[in-house]
């Protein structure tokens, strides 16, 4: 009985163990996709909006920044036209996934041109790779700054008043 618990135990270690750089390399090849998602905007790529899905969102910093990936391509050809959107370069990030790794998760905290910005994401992977479903950015607004902040936006924005 014990030889088969050392077995049994030996094995589960050893998939356990062989699992890892597996769940190592999908992180590695995600968190590459996302770096390069943020790259093609640095360089106004328009393979940018290739890489997110046809119904994909992206929801920016402002209230009214809401896209699905269309409107967004319109809202963003401005920048894009110049060669260079923005430029967001991940700080850290944190990624998860499905059992099945077809769909992906992970936040992420970046450094960008409006100061240290936090986000998170969803992908879905299909028959064609890799694609952003869901996109949020937000402004990390440091929490000695946020009553500051709140009187610069004003109370008329605040829900329930």
């Amino acid at each position: 009985m014990r030889y088969v618990l050392a077995v049994l135990l030996f094995l589960n270690m050893t998939l356990a163990s062989a699992a890892e750089p597996d769940d190592a390399a999908f992180r590695a090849q995600v968190g590459a996709f996302i770096d390069a998602w943020h790259d093609d905007a640095a360089h106004g790529r328009q393979a940018y909006f290739e890489k997110m899905a046809p119904d994909g969102v992206y929801i920016g910093t402002d209230k009214t920044e809401y896209w699905q990936r269309e409107a967004f391509r319109v809202w963003a050809k401005p920048y894009f036209d110049k060669g260079s959107a923005w430029d967001f370069k991940a700080i850290k990030r944190n990624i998860y996934f499905t059992p099945d790794r077809r769909i992906v998760w992970w936040d992420e905290q970046l450094n960008t041109q409006m100061g240290i910005c936090q986000a998170s994401g969803v992908l879905r992977a299909g028959p064609e790779g890799l694609a952003i479903q869901h996109y949020q950015l937000s402004v990390a607004v440091p929490n000695e700054a946020l009553e500051k902040v709140q009187a610069i936006i004003g109370h008329t924005e605040r829900p329930g008043l």
